[in-house]
This record gives C-alpha cells, structure tokens and sequence, in this order.
C-alpha cells in the first residue's frame, strides 16, 4: 500500500477525530468531555501507532466554537479526557491541531485547506509529507492530505460513503492492524 512505509522510521501520521477516533454525532458536535465515546478498537489503534510512527497528530475542524456551541476550554475539556485514555491505554498524541473557525468565514483553517499541516511542520520540522498518511472520514480529510502531498486512508466507519480514489477500511484499528503486519 505504501511501499516505502517502514515501522519506527520517520512517517507521520495524521488522524482526524469526529467519525475516526471517537464516535461522530451525526447532525451535532461533541460539546461535553461526557458526550465523547471512543470509536471500538480506535484506542488499540493510536497505542499501535505510537510504536509505528515517530509523530502523531490529530488534526479536527471544530466549527462549533465558531458557531458558538461551545468554548475552546469545553474543546480543551474533551482533548484532555481523550488524551489521558489514549495515555492510559498505551498511546500517545504528539500535538492536536483544531481549526474553531466558520466554513464561511474566509481565509479560515479548517481542512481541506492545509494550515493545521503546515502548524504541524513548524512545530515539528521532520515532518516530511511525502511519508506522511492522513486518515479521515470524510473528502475534506482526504482533500487534505491530498493538498498537502501525503498519502491518504479513507475510514468508512458506520456513516462513510465510499471514495474511491483512496485505500478504504472499516475502522482506525483495521488499518492499524494491516500496517503492523506488513
């Protein structure tokens, strides 16, 4: 699938949050620590990359805070309830990106724009994109990736739609479970 892709090198990996590690509210937004609930197998998933990938990130559109639906502390409340699980279970994230800002509102940060990859890059300046993958649920997420030179994984979980152009798994612990045994 990624034919230069070696465990414990120097890839990247970069995992949208809604809908891939925790459960997408369909219609809403997870606004409350209590409200997030980890998508089966995506713990097991992230610890098996902290061993595959020397960085990973989370990189989420969180449109709710512009919309007002929630603060950027309620936001903090729930990255700091998903860290110390994924922590707890063996994992690690090695920065989260968020973009709060309005689809409509222009220039703004959300994906498929690329400005939580560049942040990634300044903060971290190995990352090299060509061996990066970006894993989402969504096209935004695979525009992404795409428009910033990574490779591409569509998880289809319980609301994807196929998307051809991309490898395509059933769940974040499917793919990890293919990448451990190559």
């Amino acid at each position: 699938m990624f034919n230069d892709f070696q465990k414990n090198s120097n890839w990247s990996i970069f995992l949208d949050r809604d809908g891939v590690i925790n459960e997408r509210i369909v219609g809403g937004y997870v606004k409350h620590a209590k409200d997030f609930r980890f998508v089966p197998g995506s713990l097991e998933a992230i610890r098996l990359f902290s061993e595959l990938f020397k960085q990973v990130f989370i990189v989420t559109n969180q449109q709710g805070i512009g919309k007002g639906l929630m603060t950027e502390s309620e936001l903090q409340a729930i990255h700091s309830k998903m860290l110390t699980e994924i922590q707890n279970a063996g994992g690690r994230i090695d920065r989260i990106y968020f973009c709060g800002d309005l689809a409509t509102e222009k220039p703004n940060c959300r994906k498929p724009g690329i400005s939580m990859a560049l942040a990634a890059k300044k903060d971290f300046p190995s990352v090299d994109f060509q061996k990066s993958i970006m894993v989402g649920d969504t096209l935004s997420d695979m525009q992404f990736g795409t428009n910033a030179g990574m490779h591409c994984v569509f998880i289809l979980g319980k609301h994807g739609s196929h998307q051809a152009n991309y490898p395509e798994f059933n769940s974040l612990i499917d793919f990890a479970n293919t990448l451990n045994t190559n």
